[in-house]
Parts: structure tokens; sequence; C-alpha cells
């Protein structure tokens, strides 16, 4: 068999049934099988995915179905790993609906490739109604993936290195999964597998990360502005047990020890709050403006403005992450971003006292994720 899809799910059975139908409706390359992770106790999940598999008449034996407890993505890839049959594993998230061709087009990257490679596919972001400016704003650029980068250097043989292979859209050999034994599951099971994953092939393989955009699928994920901060709060929370349990790879990420940064996450996120409010209340006003808002003429140059203005907010949600998980405190982003929503009482006698200064620059710390 030439290609396994494995895909993780757990209670989006919508999303599920239209991943699923996408697949079976692939003609061009009909040579593969799918592997359904089911991460907890999800009684329908498994019901939808047959039920979508059998109607488009395809082979029942080509859809596997694996339960499990409650234990993250990168768990759940590693449990469909002794169930692979194909020679190269696909990987999907199970919000993406896959286009004509997307098999074929991952199978014949592979075949193009003289040595094992990463192979991550287009999968920009689904256009939903109501539109507005903040959804604009993720899809055209890096605030989740880099693919606006991506698309601007067409080179085929460009390694896009580790951070670049995000796993809702990405394959790779199936003998290189095995040999690195899958996925590492992290202390905090949301954020940076797919980094490790990648970084230790190369060490192991010299795999290359391609960006082949005729993979193309469709990522249907609607985020709000707050949903997009509890997520890099979730990142900054991960980086700490990721930076110990993977300390070479995250040093190459980060460029530093941030296992050491602490300290200065704490005072960052005590100094820099009243700027990350004064952020957030122009941030989230985005999601109610259409996406044209600022008209034709003036349109690219507002997105590119908006997105230097969020980073502040950006990098205090994830500060704040990092710092609660060096404390030792339980992941939780609705207390952890609490004091963005929640405005200080004036103190008359430092009310018109400037704000010191972190004690360095931050540094940007936006990386990939699964979505």
């Amino acid at each position: 068999m030439d290609l396994s899809v494995v895909i993780p799910t757990f209670r989006r059975h919508q999303k599920l049934r239209a991943c699923v139908e996408s697949l079976a409706r692939q003609d061009t390359h009909a040579d593969f099988e799918v592997l359904i992770g089911v991460d907890g106790e999800d009684a329908g999940a498994e019901r939808v995915a047959r039920d979508a598999w059998g109607l488009a008449g395809r082979d029942p034996s080509r859809l596997i179905i694996v339960q499990g407890p409650k234990a993250g993505l990168a768990a759940v890839r590693n449990r469909l790993i002794p169930h692979l049959r194909g020679a190269v594993v696909v990987s999907l998230n199970d919000d993406v609906i896959v286009q004509d061709g997307f098999l074929d087009a991952h199978a014949r990257a592979h075949a193009a490739t003289a040595r094992p490679s990463i192979i991550v596919g287009r999968t920009p972001w689904r256009v939903h109604e109501p539109d507005s400016f903040f959804a604009r704003l993720i899809r055209e650029t890096s605030m989740i993936f880099f693919h606006d980068v991506m698309e601007r250097d067409p080179d085929p043989a460009r390694n896009w290195g580790f951070r670049h292979a995000w796993p809702l859209n990405l394959s790779v050999p199936a003998r290189v999964v095995r040999d690195l034994a899958g996925w590492t599951v992290f202390p905090a099971t949301y954020g940076f597998e797919d980094d490790d994953f990648a970084f230790r092939a190369a060490q192991r393989f010299s795999c290359p990360v391609l960006y082949r955009p005729s993979a193309l699928a469709i990522h249907d994920h609607a985020m709000t502005p707050h949903e997009y901060l509890e997520r890099e709060y979730r990142l900054g929370y991960a980086s700490w047990g990721f930076a110990h349990a993977s300390p070479e790879c995250a040093r190459a990420m980060f460029s530093r020890d941030i296992t050491a940064e602490a300290p200065y996450s704490r005072e960052f996120t005590r100094h820099q709050l009243a700027d990350a409010r004064r952020a957030w209340s122009d941030f989230r006003s985005l999601a109610a403006h259409p996406p044209d808002v600022f008209g034709d003429g003036a349109s690219a140059l507002a997105v590119s403005l908006a997105y230097q203005q969020h980073l502040p907010l950006k990098r205090w949600a994830w500060r704040r992450g990092h710092l609660h998980a060096s404390e030792g405190l339980p992941m939780d982003s609705g207390a952890g971003l609490e004091p963005l929503f929640t405005p200080a009482a004036p103190n008359p006698h430092t009310a018109d006292a400037p704000e010191a200064p972190p004690a360095r620059t931050p540094r940007g710390v936006a990386r990939s994720a699964a979505g």
C-alpha cells in the first residue's frame, strides 16, 4: 500500500465527517488507507467515520479506527503506528478538507525525492461568513502558520526547516516514523511535538521539510481573538516542559535556554500588562469589522500594521503561560488571561508614574502549531 492517512479526532463529528468524505472522494490515487485515532471517550466518532466512508462505496478494510483514553495528539498518532500498512504516512487534522489530487500530490512528491523528506502541503483557511478583518489577518499573516512566507518563495528545493512541519497536512516515509518511535509526548500535550519530530528526523535522516502547494487541503477552523490568545497561552505553558524534555530542539527553536527565563517572564508580564490591555482593546474589535474595512487601497498596509500591533499582546499571553508552567500552576488559560480583561483599579500614588521597561527586549515567540 502506498499511503496511510492518520487522523486524530475527539468530539468534532461534523468536521470529521467532512474530512473523511473528502478523502473518500479521492479518485486519482486509489492505494491508500485511513486510520483514525479517537482521543478519549467519543462514542459517535466511529459511526460518523464509517458512515461517510461506506456511503462513498469504499472498502471497509481500508478504514481503521483506534479508540483510547484522552492523551493528546502526539499519543493518539503514536497509537496508530502499529496499524500502518502504507509506505508513506500522511498526517491530517480532523478539520481539514482535502482537495482533488491531494493524495496523488503527496505520493508524487515522495517519489521525486532522492532522500527521505517531510512534505508539507498548502492548507489555506476556509473563509467563514460573515467574514472579518480578524479572520483575514489570520489568513494573510504568520499569526499561526507561515504559509504567507512560503508562498512568496516558490523554490521547490528549499528546505524550510523543522519549524514548518505542521501535521495538519504533512507526509513522511513510514520508516522514518517507526525509527523515531513516532511523536514525543510532552508534559503539556498541546504543542511542539511537530517541531520535535521534524528536528529529530533532520538529525537522524537529514530529512528536509519541502513545501508542495499542489497537496491542497482547506483548514476549516474559525477562531475568535480570545481563542487565539488562549492558544498562545497554551503554547507558552507547553514550552516549559518541551524545553526540559527536548532541550536541544528547544534551544534550536528559541536560540537560548528558555528554562532559565522564569524571572524574565514574571517581570515581562508585570511590566507589559498595561500595554497588553490596550492592545487587547483594539485587537478584539478586529472581529467586528469587515475584511475590507480600510478600503482596497490601504488594505495590505492595514493588515501589516495590525499584525505588528498585536505582537505585544501575543507575547504577553505566551509569557504568562510560560510563567505559570515554571511556577507549577495548572494550565488554565481562563485564569491566565484574566488580567487582560479586568482593568486595574487606578492607584493615586502611581497613576502618573511611567511603567518601568522589562529587563531586556523580548524576542519573538511565534511558532508553528496543529490548529
